[in-house]
């Protein structure tokens, strides 16, 4: 394809995945901020919305090993991808949910269709990033993304604040979930879209050269990963600094999903910041791993998330909120470039899948830890999730030493 054209391609697909993640944010980051306090509602203590969550994480990830892998080996990567965002309509049933185990089943179906999808999403996107700098692509996608991570929440803020302010039953909450139907549609109409725009995205990447020894996985992959699962098991899942607020009455059920929209609003920025500093980093070295420098924020930040989260301030939540949006920014723009850069390009959809397994098998752990430790002692908790972050820098500084020589 000719460069001039494949660029153009790129960018249309690149900005119409980004219509596709504002809409698939919408409904899923929508419902994500107030499923703690719908869990807590419909009877589900700490440890029950932790696990649900971790669990929810968990499968979302875990399955990608295999979706990742299938979608390299069928090439159907469209098949994943419009198969897993068809499942989102799980979201929106969860209006019919009475009780907290059939809320349950359908959060975590909803991860399962995110963990159908994701690998092949990743990938397609990864071939038209190319054209425009993986980190800078990523980002553009992440801040459209981010704008239906506002939207999403703000849609269950606008309808409590006209239902009134006094606490919310569950039929205000089904209220909300069936008002999700709308980007629903949308944006299976989108994707199909998208699909007869670039069905063979392989072709906007036609300058990278493979060789028989970049055919697996290399040093810096598992070290990237390793950090990876150990700097993530420390991160506070908001189901649980949602239902901190909630049971504390620190906040209003509306401003609840208010803060988390605000986070997301954080989440946008920092992934401008971060994703362009990644690849100014790699210009500025001439080094295809020299942007993973920027994933030394990570840790920093996040050991102070759970210190401001869990106390009974709510100046101090707010302040934890912005750190959690910057963590949140990080995770999702550059976590995702550098997989596209240090995998080979017959095995990217593979290597999307090990390492958001390994990922999610931190969330997961990560969780229920949390759900444990919050109802036995909030300050072991936030000594415990700072002392993992703490341990992450030393990984931190293997993987960028290996990066360095491989680059």
């Amino acid at each position: 394809m000719h460069g001039t054209t494949a660029r153009a391609k790129a960018l249309k697909l690149i900005f119409l995945f980004g219509v596709i993640s504002l809409l698939g944010d919408a409904i899923y980051e929508g419902a994500r901020s107030v499923n703690g306090q719908y869990l807590a509602i419909l009877g589900a203590n700490a440890v029950i919305i932790g696990f649900v969550a971790g669990a929810g994480e968990f499968l979302g990830y875990a399955i990608r090993i295999f979706s990742g892998y299938f979608s390299d080996k069928t090439k159907a990567y469209w098949f994943f991808t419009i198969f897993g965002y068809g499942l989102l309509f799980t979201v929106p049933l969860l209006a019919l949910a009475g009780v907290w185990q059939l809320a349950a089943l359908f959060i975590i179906s909803e991860r399962i269709g995110k963990a159908l999808r994701n690998p092949a999403k990743d990938t397609i996107l990864s071939h038209s990033t190319k054209q425009v700098g993986t980190g800078t692509g990523f980002a553009i996608v992440e801040v459209l993304d981010q704008i239906g991570a506002i939207i999403g929440p703000l849609i269950f803020s606008i309808l409590f604040f006209l239902l009134g302010a006094s606490g919310k039953a569950v039929s205000d909450y089904q209220i909300g979930y069936n008002l999700l139907w709308i980007p629903f549609i949308l944006l299976m109409i989108v994707v199909i879209i998208a699909y007869f725009l670039v069905k063979n995205p392989q072709e906007l990447e036609t300058t990278r050269v493979e060789t028989k020894e970049k055919e697996q996985f290399s040093k810096i992959f598992w070290l990237y990963t390793l950090f990876g699962f150990v700097t993530t098991f420390g991160f506070v899942n908001f189901a649980l600094i949602g239902y901190h607020i909630k049971i504390h009455a620190l906040l209003a059920d509306a401003d609840i999903p208010l803060l988390y929209a605000a986070a997301m609003g954080i989440d946008a920025v920092m992934a401008i910041i971060i994703g362009k500093t990644y690849d100014s980093l790699k210009k500025k070295r001439k080094n295809e791993n020299a942007g993973l420098l920027t994933l030394l924020v990570l840790p920093l930040l996040t050991m102070f998330i759970p210190l401001f989260a869990f106390s009974m301030n709510y100046l101090f939540i707010i302040f934890s909120m912005i750190l959690w949006g910057m963590v949140m920014g990080a995770h999702e723009t550059i976590m995702k470039s550098a997989i596209a850069d240090i995998t080979p390009l017959k095995k990217r959809g593979t290597g999307y899948g090990v390492f958001s397994t390994i990922y999610g098998l931190s969330l997961f752990g990560g969780s229920i830890m949390v759900g444990f430790l919050y109802d036995y002692s909030i300050p072991v908790l936030i000594v415990i999730s700072i002392a993992i972050e703490i341990i992450a820098i030393p990984f931190f500084y293997f993987m960028w030493k290996q990066s360095q020589r491989e680059g």
